[in-house]
């Protein structure tokens, strides 16, 4: 078989696929303030019944639209395709959408809905593993639109498999108004305790930290911190395949199907299944990349749908992962802003960047991190370190902050496995920003600092550690 994603990426693309026409809604609680966190899009919203799904099942489609209207979904995969970013697949539709209830809370916040499905798509089988938005649109004078996203997965080998961080996008979605896990109804802007819940069944709220993008609403954080690795990573023509965090819970198979694993973005949420499955696979042979922050902070409790009894529909905060740095190199953390600054120049990490000693790359490390490399990893190597600046303050209160240089530097590290593989951990969230600038990607922005987009040697180490993961070096 030959590069199914490079042949993909030779079909003619489109820049429809993003949002044109929207209107949203501000939860009742957060009127007049000036960070919405919660804000939907009432009038056409909608969620998946599946995080992912392979080529031949079927993926229901459930969606409301309030008042009731026609509604048309047109399926998009995202990619690179000539620089466009996703290319048409299939319009469904129209349809008579409807208004479809708001669940009620339950004593854990939990908002699980049982919305009647409106469109049941069977994935054709020759679509191409990759990202999926269906992006809904009103049959209306202004044709008001949303996303739904999805993972269409593969069986056969890959040499790249991406993994979405789903797990913590829908830790962070405050659908219908404030009820992701961080919110317990108290006017505290983190709840970090027990008994809250959060379920796929409902729509992604526009995510609420560090990026202002309404038009990326339905999309999870997909657009904000994955695309631009999946962009970059198809322009270049890799073999690449994807999977929902719930697979490599679920589904081992899957990475011990690929040569090369990335985490990226913002992979905070994991499961201890998932940890152990990453793990075995790391001993079997397959490279980690780990191009995110704050990555295995949480571990999580799944939960069945209260009604069908359908597995991993919602989950709980457990507690704090203890010993991430032992299969990372080193551990995660809070927020903390600064350039990535190379300490071993010479490393073939490095070869073609024409970085020495001390050279940084500016604004790359941010806004959440990695630091305190784990020396007893055998071979271990830090490759870059720097301070950072960043927040101390008051858990429960916005108030009482103060910036402050971090004595925990940022750090990123390298370590060989057992089978001529490789682990990388580059140590912010904020890696994939280097890499392009797509269509439809906001640029991340905390409140000290900011990416500075794309670097042709955050691009050229990408290449360097894929060509020697992939046994091309």
């Amino acid at each position: 078989m030959g590069n199914r994603t490079k042949e993909e990426n030779m079909h003619q693309g489109t820049l429809d696929w993003q949002i044109k026409a929207f209107q949203f809604e501000y939860p009742e609680s957060q009127q007049g303030s000036p960070l919405i966190r919660g804000l939907r899009s009432k009038v056409i919203e909608g969620y998946a019944s599946r995080t992912s799904v392979y080529p031949g099942q079927t993926i229901d489609l459930m969606v409301s639209t309030d008042p009731a209207c026609g509604f048309v979904a047109d399926i998009y995969r995202l990619g690179h395709y000539g620089g466009t970013g996703g290319r048409h697949m299939r319009r469904l539709g129209p349809f008579d959408g409807k208004a479809q209830p708001v669940p009620m809370e339950s004593m854990e916040r939990l908002r699980e809905c049982q919305w009647q499905p409106s469109v049941s798509l069977q994935i054709p089988l020759d679509w191409v593993s990759g990202v999926y938005l269906a992006k809904l649109s009103l049959e209306a004078d202004v044709p008001f639109q949303s996303y739904i996203i999805f993972v269409v997965k593969q069986k056969e080998k890959s040499d790249i498999l991406v993994q979405v961080s789903d797990l913590t996008w829908q830790a962070y979605n405050k659908w219908p108004g404030v009820n992701s896990i961080y919110d317990d109804g108290s006017p505290y802007l983190w709840y970090e305790g027990p008994n809250v819940r959060v379920s796929f069944d409902r729509p992604y709220s526009k995510y609420c930290q560090i990026v202002d993008s309404p038009h990326s609403c339905g999309s999870g954080e997909f657009l904000l911190w994955e695309f631009p690795l999946s962009y970059w990573l198809e322009s270049e023509g890799y073999e690449v395949a994807y999977c929902s965090n719930l697979d490599l819970h679920n589904d081992p198979e899957l990475i011990h199907n690929c040569k090369v694993f990335i985490s990226a973005g913002h992979d905070e949420y994991w499961t201890s299944q998932m940890y152990r499955n990453t793990a075995d696979a790391l001993e079997a042979g397959v490279s980690l990349l780990f191009l995110s922050g704050n990555t295995m902070y949480h571990e999580i409790i799944p939960y069945h749908d209260q009604v069908n009894g359908n597995p991993f529909r919602s989950f709980a905060r457990k507690h704090r992962i203890k010993d991430e740095h032992q299969l990372m190199g080193a551990s995660s953390y809070g927020s903390g802003y600064g350039d990535w600054t190379v300490v071993k120049p010479d490393h073939w990490v490095f070869s073609g960047t024409g970085m020495k000693k001390g050279d940084s790359i500016p604004g790359l490390v941010g806004w959440e991190y990695h630091g305190a490399p784990f020396p007893d990893i055998e071979g271990l190597e830090i490759v870059a370190e720097s301070d950072l600046f960043g927040f101390a303050a008051d858990a429960a209160s916005e108030g009482n902050k103060h910036v402050e240089k971090r004595r925990i530097k940022h750090a990123a590290v390298m370590y060989p496995g057992k089978r001529q593989n490789w682990v990388f951990n580059a140590g912010t969230i904020w890696w994939a920003e280097g890499l392009s600038n797509p269509p439809g990607h906001i640029p991340a922005k905390g409140d000290l600092g900011c990416s500075q987009g794309p670097d042709p040697r955050v691009q050229q180490i990408t290449r360097n550690l894929l060509q020697k993961c992939l046994g091309e070096r």
